[in-house]
């Protein structure tokens, strides 16, 4: 399902419950300098993390100061996050003028807040110019949060120079299936370097039978329930997508690999080491 840009006027995109995806939540939060915004969120853990601008987020009874460092654009430094426990009340005020996604995941045991810096992220990068599948991947919450995180997974992916493919091989993990594949929802927010690029996002149902496809633009929304779903960037572009995953039973993914590629996954340079990143 793709949701075309709007102003949301602060109100999630991807509410708890959602048809689709039921197990993921998406929020947009754009803020003034010194403009706060609270939230809570029953049965979802979050993460907060400034797509540009600097925040200070309150919740757990801990502030955490100075999150985020990006002023132009997701391309402008590093990502940092917050963690939000499940229905915890949480503050965000910001310090600059900002944009703020907010992930969520379905999760009904209450953690500890924490936040990510910019040290503590997890990268990979993986893929070639030649297959046209070059991407680097940068986790938030990622394998190395296990103990401290419930079913969400919060990753910001980046095309590699200008065009090309990213989730290829097409992989799908929407079945229950252990140990084949996990069941995991999944929300991508897209941005595009210059902004007046665009992509393509492909949703294949059932192997060698035609599938969706989604013109994606600055700021499209796709919600990924079921199926393959590989997407590509027009030549001369860059392409970001923020990424969340949602568990049904665990917080590592297993993907499941479409067998009619399956034999490309021996010629992309470092797929597995980015398979194993989720795990």
């Amino acid at each position: 399902m793709h949701i075309a840009p709007f102003d949301n006027q602060n109100q999630p995109i991807v509410d708890r419950d959602n048809a689709t995806v039921p197990l993921v939540y998406f929020n947009i939060v754009r803020l003034k300098a010194n403009e706060t915004f609270d939230y809570r969120t029953p049965g979802y853990e979050t993460c907060v993390v400034p797509a540009t601008g600097t925040v200070t987020v309150e919740t757990g009874g801990e502030t955490f100061a100075s999150i985020g460092n990006r002023r132009v654009d997701v391309w402008d430094g590093e990502p940092e996050g917050v963690y939000v426990p499940t229905d915890t009340g949480a503050r965000i005020s910001a310090v600059t003028e900002t944009e703020v996604f907010i992930a969520g995941a379905k999760f009904d045991v209450v953690l500890r807040p924490f936040a990510v810096r910019a040290a503590d992220l997890d990268m990979l990068q993986y893929g070639s110019d030649e297959t046209k599948t070059h991407r680097k991947i940068k986790h938030i919450l990622g394998a190395a949060h296990h103990d401290r995180v419930g079913r969400l997974l919060v990753s910001e992916l980046y095309t590699v120079g200008a065009g090309g493919w990213s989730g290829f091989p097409s992989h799908k993990h929407d079945s229950e299936r252990l140990p084949l594949e996990t069941r995991h929802d999944e929300c991508y927010n897209f941005r595009f370097r210059p902004d007046y690029g665009s992509g393509l996002q492909m949703l294949q149902r059932v192997d060698n039978e035609p599938g969706d496809a989604y013109h994606i633009v600055d700021g499209s929304t796709v919600l990924i329930d079921r199926g393959y779903h590989p997407c590509c960037v027009l030549p001369g572009y860059e392409m970001y997508y923020f990424t969340i995953l949602g568990g049904l039973t665990q917080r590592s993914l297993k993907q499941y690999f479409q067998p009619t590629h399956s034999a490309q996954l021996k010629t992309i340079p470092g797929i597995m080491d980015m398979v194993a990143k989720f795990k």
